[in-house]
């Protein structure tokens, strides 16, 4: 019975009052955000689309809308120095009528079209390739750089007809030294090769296997050639055998403690004894000993003149080649 009567009262307490309907109130709406309008704009810059165009007149230091596009036209009228928009692409065109000297966009491609008028020291864009256009107007003695690390080395007229005026003594000396000899085009050969050699190991103390490999084989044709028109193969073996005596002896040159002495001059000196073998015995010993003696002579006159020290690298492929030619002049 109390457990009856508990429950009656809460059922009661549970239902509705009669006469009083609930209905659900509505959430609040927000008031809704007003923008401030920017004097001098029609439209708040907020909301300035891609391909707006700025206003006119505006001044070069202005800022462009929020969200203008890369190719976007710049202002009229807008300065030299002007900050160009963030973002702008490699290839937007640069203001009109912009300075020499005005900075290019950052990160401006290497291919792209420097400002017109540009004068001849104007920096060219950070990272721009080798390959770009120079700007117009660059002076004709501006020197390119080198995008494989070191500088590239000029050629003047003054020194290319120097090299010229050296080729020619030398293969008159050799013409006139040899005459109607069969092993003439042999000596004209190696001459050829030689002054190329004598060039890249003064720029570059280097004497490259190739060149080194081509002097060997059109002395050694040009002598076998010449053996077979004399009907003197001895002189051939004789030109074998001073190759092989001025190779062995360079090697222990090469390998006595402190030598200086490289692997390309080594092989130099065996391909140049075989036409100073070709010539005798006594030319192939003047033709070993002269070019010690001619770069003794050079290396004096440059400590003397404060132009190298005395562990300073000096080539030595030159005095080869020019005692092996004065061996030949004077036998």
């Amino acid at each position: 019975m109390v457990c009856a009567a508990l429950l009656g009262g809460l059922a009661g307490l549970a239902a509705p009052r009669a006469g009083r309907r609930w209905t659900p109130r509505p959430a609040p709406t927000p008031p809704a955000p007003t923008v401030a309008p920017v004097p001098g704009l029609t439209a708040p810059v907020s909301s300035a689309s891609a391909g707006s165009v700025p206003p006119a007149g505006a001044s070069a230091g202005s800022v462009p809308p929020a969200g203008a596009s890369a190719g976007s036209v710049p202002p009229a009228g807008a300065s030299a120095g002007s900050v160009p928009p963030a973002g702008a692409s490699a290839g937007s065109v640069p203001p009109a009528g912009a300075s020499a000297g005005s900075v290019p966009p950052a990160g401006a491609s290497a291919g792209s079209v420097p400002p017109a008028g540009a004068s001849a020291g104007s920096v060219p864009p950070a990272g721009a390739s080798a390959g770009s256009v120079p700007p117009a107007g660059a002076s004709a003695g501006a020197v390119p750089s080198r995008a494989t690390g070191g500088p590239l080395v000029a050629v003047s007229g003054a020194s290319a007809g120097a090299g010229a005026a050296v080729g020619a003594v030398v293969f008159a000396g050799l013409a006139a030294a040899l005459d109607n000899d069969p092993a003439l085009p042999a000596f004209l050969g190696l001459a050829a090769v030689g002054l190329v050699l004598a060039v890249v190991d003064l720029a570059c103390l280097r004497l490259p296997d190739p060149l080194v490999g081509a002097a060997a084989l059109v002395v050694a044709v040009g002598l076998a050639g010449a053996a077979l028109l004399t009907g003197a193969p001895e002189r051939l073996f004789g030109a074998m055998a001073g190759a092989a005596l001025s190779f062995a002896a360079y090697v222990l040159l090469a390998l006595l403690p402190g030598s200086r002495l490289g692997f390309g001059d080594v092989k130099l000196a065996g391909v140049l004894g075989l036409p100073l073998g070709w010539l005798g015995w006594s030319p192939l010993a003047l033709g070993l000993i002269l070019p010690h003696l001619l770069n003794g002579v050079v290396v004096v006159v440059l400590l003397a003149a404060r132009r190298v020290r005395r562990d300073t690298p000096l080539p030595l492929g030159p005095a080869l080649l020019t005692g092996a030619w004065l061996t030949t002049l004077l036998t």
